[in-house]
């Protein structure tokens, strides 16, 4: 598992919240830690409290100022959206886990030099529901909610048969159509507005095509086309579906109409499907990871009436080897060979692109979770040849790559079986490795990168940002005690000639002194601090934003 979703639970109480425990303890086998325990994980002691960075917060529904201390560049115009939980508790019932927090977006107003802040929460019927009851109505993913005691016996038994899938839409922005979304993995998206944070539409993607959700993490062509994948749950099982969404809309009500499904894949258990996070894409091709983190459909479904939450029907499967499927974006076909490789997991891949006849997809990586040790998300490569005919040797190593170290093995005519090189040194190890991972998407999504930015994670959540250099495996970093930076943005600078021509901006964030908020903004190039803008309000440790321009 990767950095903000290390699956832990959280309890939360008056004082703020108190992480209790790791996911998968019972899922993973004493031998398999043991083997996994000295390559994969950093074993740590004495952490310091971050309880009050997922503490609820008010939302700030008016710009208030911000002290600008250093330089903001004048070029930037524009705004940072962010989106996570932000409320953790409604009347005496608190939520189990940091993900199922209601939605509280977030925009840093950056003009002239100067920054203004807002936020607000999402108005879901999720939130709505909750607020007007004080107390939790509609389950999230590792809480469960109780059947209403106002109901007679019969009706809070028959409570237990339901299921809604919530709508709290609070881990990313995402554009489709020149709209912006909030976006969490159920079928639910909300559409706001950019520069208020007002709800305008609730929308469900199985109004438009058969799914049941959508990942936050879509991918876009240049001329706006958008991707995603989503699940759909059938009589005959699961089915993994690649969707694609035109650029245009065409008319002032449109926003998904015109999307469709580009491919359906069946899992290997239609049972047990995969669990994914997000995918990659390269310029013909998008790129899935079945990986052996499994959702057994019929715990979740028999939740609520065995009294379990979602992720109790979510497990690791580390005998199950990762699939890589290959899908042409023109034609919607699965390509005929499977690229296989050992147990992995991941959650936010880094960039593919196609080059001399081979497929590169970097991600980060990730094993498992266990008690008192920290898993490292490490950024790593797969090399899959793309031209695989009845012609091509068995059992010997495609990848001709120089200075590669990916290995990709065919043992049949329809089947690779790879293994991974790293995209760092070992001394990233000393940081936690790497996860959140950026790079300049306007100019480099599907096409051969140098650098790529994320948060190291010494902690359980990211302590530092680092910008790694693909040639030399070399890094920099920016780290200052007891300050816990989110995912970097990268912002390209006008007339940019070299790929880290720009900025990086994050949001700082610290448990030790109440109101200490600021966004920072790092030169890209030497990844230095130009400036902060300090925030007087207390914000939550967040998930994922964009940057939405008005240059």
């Amino acid at each position: 598992f990767t950095s903000c979703h290390k699956l832990f639970f959280i309890l939360c109480s008056d004082q703020g919240c108190s992480l209790t425990s790791l996911y998968m303890m019972s899922c993973i086998k004493p031998q398999t830690i043991a083997a996994a325990r000295k390559t994969y994980f950093t074993k740590v002691h004495g952490l310091p409290n971050i309880s009050p960075l997922v503490s609820s917060v008010e939302e700030t529904p008016e710009p208030i100022p911000t002290t600008v201390k250093g330089t903001i560049p004048t070029w930037i115009h524009g705004s940072l959206l962010r989106n996570g939980p932000g409320k953790f508790k409604f009347g005496n019932q608190h939520y189990n886990h940091w993900f199922d927090g209601m939605a509280l977006m977030h925009r840093f107003q950056i003009e002239d030099g100067q920054v203004t802040y807002r936020s607000r929460f999402l108005r879901s019927d999720s939130y709505k529901q909750n607020s007007e009851r004080n107390r939790i109505i509609v389950s999230e993913f590792g809480t469960l909610a109780l059947p209403d005691p106002c109901k007679n016996f019969f009706q809070r038994f028959l409570s237990r048969f339901e299921i809604k899938p919530t709508d709290n839409a609070s881990v990313n922005f995402v554009k489709y159509k020149g709209d912006y979304y909030v976006s969490t993995e159920t079928n639910y998206i909300h559409r706001v507005d950019p520069d208020t944070l007002e709800s305008k539409q609730k929308v469900d993607w199985s109004k438009f095509i058969a799914v049941n959700g959508a990942t936050a993490h879509p991918h876009f062509d240049p001329d706006g086309t958008a991707y995603n994948m989503g699940n759909s749950y059938r009589n005959k099982g699961a089915f993994y579906n690649i969707i694609r969404v035109p650029p245009e809309r065409d008319g002032p009500e449109d926003n998904l109409e015109g999307a469709k499904i580009l491919c359906s894949i069946a899992p290997r258990d239609k049972s047990k499907p995969s669990y994914y996070h997000s995918f990659g894409m390269s310029e013909n091709y998008v790129v899935f990871i079945e990986q052996p983190i499994k959702m057994d459909l019929f715990k979740i479904v028999t939740g609520r009436l065995t009294g379990k939450s979602l992720n109790e029907g979510v497990y690791w499967d580390p005998n199950q080897e990762t699939t890589f499927h290959l899908i042409d974006k023109q034609t919607g076909k699965e390509m005929p060979v499977k690229y296989h490789a050992k147990a992995l997991s991941t959650f936010h891949q880094i960039n593919a692109f196609e080059q001399n006849g081979f497929l590169l997809d970097g991600q980060a990586i990730n094993n498992f979770l266990m008690y008192n040790t920290m898993s490292r998300p490490l950024p790593r490569r797969f090399v899959l040849p793309l031209n695989i005919s009845s012609e091509t040797p068995l059992e010997q190593n495609l990848n001709t790559r120089p200075d590669s170290t990916a290995t990709a093995v065919c043992r049949t005519k329809n089947q690779v079986f790879c293994t991974f090189e790293d995209l760092h040194g070992e001394d990233l190890k000393d940081y936690g490795g790497l996860e959140f991972p950026h790079i300049n998407y306007a100019r480099y999504n599907t096409k051969p990168y140098k650098y790529y930015y994320g948060c190291g994670f010494r902690h359980l959540v990211g302590d530092s940002l680092i910008k790694m250099d693909l040639e030399s495996k070399k890094f920099k970093v920016w780290r200052q005690p007891d300050l816990y930076p989110s995912e970097p943005v990268f912002i390209l600078s006008p007339n940019a000639e070299k790929e880290d021509d720009g900025v990086i901006l994050s949001v700082i964030i610290t448990p030790v002194k109440d109101k200490s908020t600021f966004l920072l903004v790092l030169d890209a190039k030497t990844f230095e601090e130009l400036g902060r803008a300090e925030v007087p309000v207390n914000i939550p440790y967040g998930f994922h934003g964009v940057f939405n321009s008005s240059a």
